[in-house]
This record gives structure tokens, sequence and C-alpha cells, in this order.
């Protein structure tokens, strides 16, 4: 690799404010130098350039043809670098299209209604939104944030946490008046679950038994593509379903739901993360906006 070469861009600023200036020592003033480093570093652009630029005498400077040539240049060379230098502190303002996608509880119930308020603060930025519980590819979807649900897959994206959900097993009290409560994780090998049709990292439901962790798979009966047709299908008492509190706890308080089994269900909750492409040089700031919005703003329980 070749050697890096001196600070030419520097130079040409010194070389261009001595022209403007009329001489070496009102320069030096401006760059807070001495007349002679000014004048040393104007003697090693014209070796390097293995032209003279001035033509000195004991009371002027005069630019030479070819230093008039390259003052031209240089000027419009430093104004490039000003217009890139400016452009590049705009591109750090939130603006551009910023691709989100987001499993249908956390994005109906918690990202989609706080999306006016993100607008309202970055009216620059384009927002994309999917909802969807199936798992986006962000290299193949060209997608800049996902939201998920639960353990995260070995992967080379990075995740920020925005908090943990509370999941509850229900079902409708229509559905119970007929095929009746279940009162022990057992008693659920009788019912319908309501399962998904699509791949889960975690696909069973956890309990806890007599302080054994045991899972339960759903599903058979009743498979759908996303957690809010699990909820309507429980609503119209198609079978019990595993949703997240914040997704069905109106439904709960209002009856149209009732929670079962919680003495064998597991505390804490499941993770939501917000993830995003890793990699080389500064995260967008439209990126880093919605992750610290999305922190800030989303409320889980």
């Amino acid at each position: 690799m070749a050697r890096l070469e001196t600070n030419r861009s520097g130079e040409m600023e010194v070389f261009v404010r001595v022209v403007e200036r009329g001489g070496f020592s009102a320069a030096s003033r401006d760059f807070n130098m001495t007349p002679s480093a000014v004048s040393k570093l104007v003697g090693r652009l014209e070796n390097r350039l293995g032209t003279r630029l001035f033509n000195r005498s004991t009371r002027k400077l005069h630019l030479t043809s070819e230093g008039q040539r390259f003052y031209e240049r240089a000027l419009g060379i430093i104004a490039d670098l000003n217009d890139a230098e400016q452009e590049a502190a705009i591109a750090k303002l939130p603006r551009g299209r910023l691709r989100v996608t987001a499993n249908v509880p956390v994005g109906l119930h918690c990202l989609v209604p706080l999306l006016p308020l993100f607008r309202e603060r970055y009216p620059d930025v384009t927002l994309d939104v999917t909802v969807s519980d199936k798992v986006v590819d962000l290299y193949e979807e060209r997608a800049d944030v996902a939201i998920r649900s639960g353990p995260l897959p070995s992967s080379g994206l990075i995740a920020r946490k925005l908090g943990q959900c509370r999941m509850a097993i229900a079902a409708s009290p229509q559905y119970l008046v007929k095929h009746g409560r279940p009162e022990t994780v057992d008693d659920l090998q009788n019912h319908t679950l309501i399962g998904y049709n699509f791949q889960r990292v975690i696909p069973d439901w956890p309990f806890r038994v007599n302080d054994q962790d045991i899972s339960v798979m759903p599903g058979g009966v009743f498979n759908v593509g996303d957690a809010e047709s699990a909820r309507k299908l429980a609503l119209a008492g198609g079978g019990i379903v595993r949703l997240a509190h914040f997704h069905i706890g109106q439904d709960i308080c209002d009856g149209r739901l009732e929670v079962l089994l919680d003495a064998f269900y597991p505390g804490g909750g499941v993770d939501i993360n917000a993830v995003y492409i890793g990699g080389r040089g500064h995260l967008p700031a439209r990126v880093r906006a919605f992750l610290d919005f999305c922190a800030e703003n989303i409320r889980l329980n």
C-alpha cells in the first residue's frame, strides 16, 4: 500500500489564504501559525508539485501562471470538501426511508399507535412498516429494524432489549361452558389448543408442575398465521390460546376471555427485542432515532 501523503487539503487551504491575504504574515495569523511555518509549508507544497507557485520579492508575493491555475483549482476542491462536510453533517439528522417489521401483538398494540408521535419528532423520516408474526430476514428484505419476541437465534444481528411481556393461557367463557375448564396441565390433552402454522423459536407452552418445568405442544385442530388470528379464534370459542397480557388484557378485563392454569404458569416473561444489522461504521441516524424512540415509549405491561 502506498504511503499516505501529507495533508493536501490543509496545504491547499493555507496556500489559498496566503494568496487571499497577500502574504505569509497575514495568513499565519488566521491559522495561529508563525510566518516562517507558513512559508515552509508553501515551500514543501512547491517541492512536492515540482513547480514554483509564487515569485517572491522583498515586499510582495506574485502568483506564477502555474500558481494561478493551482489557486483556481484549489478553490473548487475546497468548496467541494466544504459541501461534502455539510452533506455529511445533514446526514446525521434522522431522514430517509426506515423499513421496520414487527410481530403482530407488539406491532398492532404497542408500535402502530406510537407512529404519529414518531412522525412528529422526525418529519424527514419516511416509515415503511410491516406487521407479521413470520420472522423476516433483514438482509433479504432490506429491513432496518425488526421487533421480535422470545429467544433470539444466533445471528449477526444486534439486539436492543425493549422489555418483557407477561403471557397468559386463556379461553372464552362459551368455550369453557361447552368443553369444561382445565384444572391441571394434564387436562389440556382433552382441549383444543390454538397453535401456529409457521416455525417458532419455542413452539411449545411452558408450565411448572411440582417445581418441574414441563411443556405442552399446541396445534393440531387449529393452526393460524398470526397472533391476532389466534385471539379472534379464541374469542369465537375456537379453543385455548397463549398470548401476551398486553394483547388480550382488555379482553380479560371485559370478560371476553378468562385466564386459565395461572397457578402452573411460570413467572417472568418473554423478552421483546429490536434487532438490527450491525457492522462497520456508524448506525444511520434514522435507525438510532427509532431504537431510542421504541425504548422510551413502548410499554409492554
